[in-house]
């Protein structure tokens, strides 16, 4: 599959909690670590996601937050995985961040030259990266 996300993450759904409009469907990587996506129970419907169905949830740069220290704070964001930076490509503006999962996987965050400096974000640093359910888009192969 061809598209702009720069996260894609294959994995198989373990688990499906439906709601009265959306639905929860908890997706395992290949390095265990577990993503959650809502989307409503017609997409649900509509794309046949049940437990064991293969699938690639997607994720655009922009929505990743990187946390470097949670202090004291507790999030509401639903995917919370920890990585390691393997590359920081400062631009004008931006920075491009890659961290890996355990499982080898990148995650590529669009974040500020000063949230680089800020955060101190550098190749080699332990971080989470965090978004929500609702940024996760799921697509299954016809």
């Amino acid at each position: 599959m061809k598209a702009s996300a720069r996260n894609q993450f294959n994995g198989t759904v373990s688990n499906v909690v439906i709601g009265a409009v959306n639905a929860e469907v908890f997706i395992s990587l290949k390095g265990g670590e577990d993503l959650v996506a809502s989307i409503t129970k017609e997409s649900l419907e509509a794309l046949d996601i049940k437990v064991g169905v293969e699938v690639l949830a997607l994720v655009k740069a922009p929505q990743i937050i990187i946390v470097s220290d949670f202090g004291d704070y507790k999030l509401s964001a639903r995917n919370q995985l920890k990585t390691m930076i393997t590359q920081v490509n400062s631009g004008a503006v931006n920075a491009e961040v890659l961290m890996e999962l355990n499982g080898g996987e990148v995650i590529a965050a669009t974040v500020t030259n000063d949230s680089v400096e800020t955060l101190g974000l550098r190749k080699g640093a332990e971080v989470t990266a965090i978004f929500k359910a609702g940024a996760v888009i799921i697509a299954v192969k016809n």
